[in-house]
């Protein structure tokens, strides 16, 4: 796998959110608090994970931030300007890997560019960015023509070929079997690190959060609430037998216990 410049100088990635509440509303006219009050700044070129309960609004925030959803109250903010509406400076890669099934993995990589109306400046990128995340020669095949660990390299790759500031993962990894997770997360940190962008993973997978992450921020059942922010001080590479490695994790899962313990799994107003 080959090696692109780092992001340009000047580009930052800084994520605020404040107040930010999300109500929904059912069919019977019955509300909902999926998200409350929740408060957060996330660092420029940081990898923040959201771990919690099932329900919890984990992706609920992912969507909010990605501007996939509209706040209920509160604001979040990319670097100072308010989020309102999708952009490609927020990039989004889901749990499946959502390729577009007619097109080859070349043309799904290039079609945020096409979108953009800037391929013929960049047609040099889709090659460039196969190279990096290990697809060169994959180019042509079409998504049911390679495995699902791929299938998630592309989607990577379809996301970062337009440089976005932010980066979120919902559970990219989930489905894949567990030799190809742990590939991917070495292959997600050398792009963080290559690239600085900043990186949002939603996990339920407590391993995985403390080896990518810089923080990891604990919710609480819903009504959705920060109920601790874990600070992970550990270099990498991460050893996941080490004690300081065992013992972060024995503390998330502690408070895991306690944030999911709650007799009532539903706020409705």
């Amino acid at each position: 796998m080959s090696e692109l410049p780092s992001q340009a100088e000047g580009v930052r990635g800084a994520v605020q959110i404040r107040g930010v509440s999300r109500v929904y509303e059912e069919e019977s006219g019955q509300k909902f608090v999926a998200l409350k009050e929740v408060d957060l700044d996330i660092a420029a070129g940081s990898f923040v994970s959201f771990i919690g309960p099932s329900g919890c609004g984990k992706t609920t925030l992912m969507r909010l931030i990605a501007g996939l959803d509209e706040c209920a109250a509160g604001e979040i903010t990319l670097d100072g300007a308010r989020i309102h509406g999708t952009h490609y400076e927020r990039g989004y890669v889901f749990q499946q890997a959502n390729l577009f099934p007619w097109m080859s993995i070349r043309q799904n990589i290039a079609a945020g560019l096409k979108a953009r109306k800037i391929y013929r400046q960049h047609r040099k990128k889709p090659e460039e960015y196969l190279d990096m995340v290990g697809l060169q020669g994959f180019g042509n095949a079409y998504p049911h023509q390679v495995s699902g660990g791929m299938a998630q390299r592309a989607s990577l790759a379809r996301a970062l070929i337009n440089e976005p500031k932010v980066l979120m993962l919902d559970e990219p990894l989930g489905a894949l079997d567990a030799f190809t997770r742990m590939n991917l997360q070495d292959e997600l940190l050398r792009l963080w690190k290559l690239r600085g962008t900043t990186m949002i993973l939603v996990t339920h997978d407590v391993d995985e959060a403390v080896y990518l992450s810089d923080r990891i921020v604990v919710m609480s059942s819903r009504p959705g609430q920060i109920k601790e922010i874990a600070e992970v001080e550990m270099a990498h590479p991460r050893d996941r037998n080490s004690p300081e490695f065992i013992q972060l994790r024995s503390r998330i899962l502690e408070t895991l216990h306690f944030a999911g313990s709650g007799k009532s799994l539903e706020y409705y107003l």
